[in-house]
């Protein structure tokens, strides 16, 4: 009798246990690949930071190069009451700097643009995105370089520019034309080897009342 009982019970079901153990290791997978995420962002991140590297970055071409300043109506910084326009900006060859108080690099580059002032460089300044308060008082504690600031404060002048991100600066030559555009700070080294040079051809035309050689633009101020 109880033999006939014993064989009339069904074998242990393990298919349930089974699908139960897959699930928790297809959860644990799952939770593995969202960790991972992070690592493979961040090693994307360091091969395009490697790949950059040897690349120059401080000199680019953008359309406002070999073209005029773009047009411009915009408020005097330090006498906003008063606009500015292309005909307020100097007939001799010059570097326009795009500043803001908010911009460390701009902090960093700051004491030498005062170096190049003292050194007789016409410098006419564009703030860019700043409060007005915040900007004059910049200019108040590093002292002010410029001959002049624009206050830019939709940014629209900059952009037209070719801006990417403050610091940047654009040689000008005496015709009102962009001959250089240099992305970040402005130091010893750049000014050494790219910036005065490019001037110095600029200067040189302007003191004949010629346009610059087109040769000698592209060879030195690219």
């Amino acid at each position: 009798m109880s033999q006939s009982n014993n064989s009339s019970q069904k074998a242990p079901d393990n298919k349930g246990d089974a699908n139960h153990k897959t699930t928790k290791t297809m959860k644990k997978s799952q939770i593995k690949i969202w960790f991972l995420i992070p690592l493979i962002v961040f090693v994307g991140f360091i091969i395009m930071l490697y790949l950059r590297l040897g690349q120059p970055t401080d000199i680019v071409t953008n359309t406002a190069l070999e073209r005029p300043v773009p047009s411009f109506e915009l408020p005097l910084l330090s006498d906003t009451s008063r606009m500015m326009t292309n005909d307020n900006l100097p007939e001799q060859p010059f570097l326009m700097n795009i500043w803001g108080s908010w911009c460390p690099t701009c902090i960093i580059e700051h004491p030498f643009l005062m170096q190049l002032e003292e050194r007789g460089v016409n410098l006419v300044g564009v703030n860019y995105k700043d409060d007005i308060g915040d900007a004059l008082g910049y200019l108040n504690r590093g002292g002010d370089p410029f001959s002049m600031s624009i206050q830019d404060l939709s940014g629209q002048f900059a952009l037209d520019l070719g801006l990417t991100g403050a610091p940047e600066t654009f040689v000008v030559d005496g015709q009102g034309i962009i001959r250089q555009h240099i992305v970040g700070e402005i130091n010893e080294s750049n000014w050494q080897s790219r910036i005065m040079p490019c001037l110095m051809v600029l200067n040189e035309a302007d003191k004949k009342n010629v346009s610059p050689d087109p040769s000698q633009v592209q060879e030195v101020c690219k």
